[in-house]
């Protein structure tokens, strides 16, 4: 146990390290001005009406860095900075949120299997860490119910890997379309590349983590299982 909690400090230092760089980028091109004028909505609107989608509504949402797609009520949701603000930083932040959306009206299929994934997910994210922490208090006595845990983590380990290729793909449609749609070019379309890069990166240590504590699990059911034989 006493392995699993460093690794999960560990990780959770990383993890910070990386979110503390994500938000000085977004500060940082924030306060870049987009030439060609356009809001974080209307980077959106374009985008979804370049793609010939009409049936997805751009909205503002409350919170900072909160900006996410939602494909059951079709809506592009935007932080207030990012839906009112006239910089990179919206602009690449809109313009990877629509691209979730031509995911969605295409049939993307890491996103069509992350949508399946998410009810069971979110099943078993609610109750994960008391099976396990039940498992690791009751290895010897009732060693199916550390198994079980494995089996619920291993679930929320593939969603985190399913979600990398989702966001890889948005933002590679995002920074095509503000490449040739000329609303981001030259510095403006490095500095949009370089805050996605850097949001990405909190998917992939959230991915790598989640399947290094995996592991360590694994180990110590095997672990477990050889002292019981």
């Amino acid at each position: 146990m006493n392995s699993i909690f460093l690794v999960s400090l560990i990780f959770v230092g990383i993890s910070f390290l990386v979110s503390a760089r994500l938000k000085n980028k977004f500060s940082a091109y924030s306060q870049m001005r987009l030439r060609v004028g356009l809001s974080g909505r209307e980077v959106a609107e374009k985008m979804l009406r370049d793609n010939g989608i009409y049936d997805v509504q751009v909205v503002s949402v409350e919170g900072h860095l909160t900006d996410h797609y939602d494909p059951t009520k079709k809506t592009v949701n935007l932080s207030p900075e990012v839906y009112s603000g006239i910089n990179i930083a919206s602009a690449a932040v809109a313009a990877h949120e629509c691209g979730h959306a031509v995911q969605h009206a295409t049939a993307y299929q890491w996103l069509m299997m992350r949508s399946k994934l998410v009810p069971v997910v979110q099943f078993s994210s609610n109750m994960v860490q008391w099976v396990l922490l039940g498992g690791l208090l009751l290895m010897q006595a009732f060693p199916g119910l550390l198994l079980f845990g494995i089996g619920l983590f291993a679930l929320t380990t593939l969603f985190a890997f399913v979600t990398l290729p989702v966001e890889f793909d948005a933002s590679r449609r995002a920074l095509a379309w503000l490449e040739n749609k000329q609303v981001a070019i030259g510095e403006e379309h490095e500095k949009a590349k370089d805050a996605l890069k850097w949001a990405a990166m909190t998917y992939v240590v959230a991915a790598i983590a989640s399947l290094v504590t995996l592991l360590q699990y694994v180990l110590i059911f095997l672990s477990g299982s050889r002292d019981r034989d």
